[in-house]
């Protein structure tokens, strides 16, 4: 496989100079009636001179062929001179933006989901872009492709899906946007393209399981939240029997613990505003 190799040809403006000297001779030479040494003259400087001069811009190469034997890559932006009879082609170094179009795929437990990634990528090597591809630009979006899908089968939507998972789609971004972007430089390497930077743009589930994962997604957060109001409340009333037991506010016996215990757990645990009831009598009446 070619490999860039990249060369500096000489400056273009002394060729253009020879170029503008041997048009001005062969002008002279018609004038004289000199045609024959007017027309070789011409041929040259069309044939020898003028197809070397190259213009590479900011960002951008020229990838030289010679009987299609490659012989560099000009990297460098300016105005250069090189073989005239070499093929010139201009190759990008610019960052390009892939916007990834949205791709249903299941998650690692079969779920239908919806999923898109944004791939900033970049020409690092001109001549395996140019020869050990067919097309760069098509194979960029195909690998691109694949890799998000073979990313979304490896972990599941969300933990809830799979305790056992460390990473999910949803919950480590970050980290499966470090992942995307490994694979991605492995899989593209061979075209001599380096991944700036990739991340999910879109992520759902897919639409004939959205309204019943949002039900699941809704009374997951409810259980935890309960959970979280029930560790609390049993830690409220430890702390509020300790403190009566301690202060020796009042003495009750294991039946109005319990009446105590129950209340108040009814109160911190309800989801909605008490009504204190004043009892006037006696404990027990």
């Amino acid at each position: 496989m070619n490999t860039e190799k990249t060369i500096n040809p000489p400056s273009g403006y002394l060729a253009f100079i020879l170029f503008l000297a041997l048009l001005a001779a062969a002008i002279i030479s018609f004038v004289f009636r000199a045609v024959a040494a007017g027309v070789i003259i011409i041929l040259v400087d069309f044939i020898f001179v003028l197809p070397g001069l190259i213009i590479v811009n900011p960002n951008e190469s020229k990838l030289l062929t010679l009987f299609g034997k490659y012989v560099g890559t000009v990297k460098q932006d300016g105005f250069f001179w090189v073989n005239p009879f070499t093929v010139k082609k201009k190759v990008s170094l610019k960052a390009f933006n892939l916007n990834g179009q949205q791709l249903k795929v299941n998650d690692s437990v079969g779920n239908p989901i919806e999923i898109a990634a944004v791939i900033v990528w970049q020409i690092k090597d001109t001549a395996s872009a140019i020869f050990a591809v067919e097309n760069y630009l098509q194979y960029v979006n195909i690998q691109s492709e694949a890799a998000v899908r073979h990313l979304a089968n490896s972990f599941p939507y969300d933990n809830f899906e799979d305790e056992s998972a460390h990473i999910s789609l949803r919950g480590g971004a970050e980290q499966v946007s470090l992942l995307l972007e490994k694979e991605l430089n492995e899989r593209l390497a061979r075209a001599g393209i380096e991944v700036l930077e990739a991340r999910i743009s879109h992520l759902a589930y897919a639409p004939e399981i959205a309204h019943t994962m949002l039900q699941r997604q809704q009374a997951s957060a409810i259980i935890s939240a309960r959970r979280l109001i029930v560790e609390g409340a049993v830690g409220m009333v430890e702390m509020a029997l300790t403190r009566l037991s301690e202060k020796n506010i009042v003495e009750l016996d294991e039946e109005r613990k319990a009446a105590m215990v129950s209340n108040l757990l009814v109160v911190l645990c309800g989801d909605r505003s008490v009504n204190p009831v004043v009892n006037t009598g006696t404990l027990y009446h």
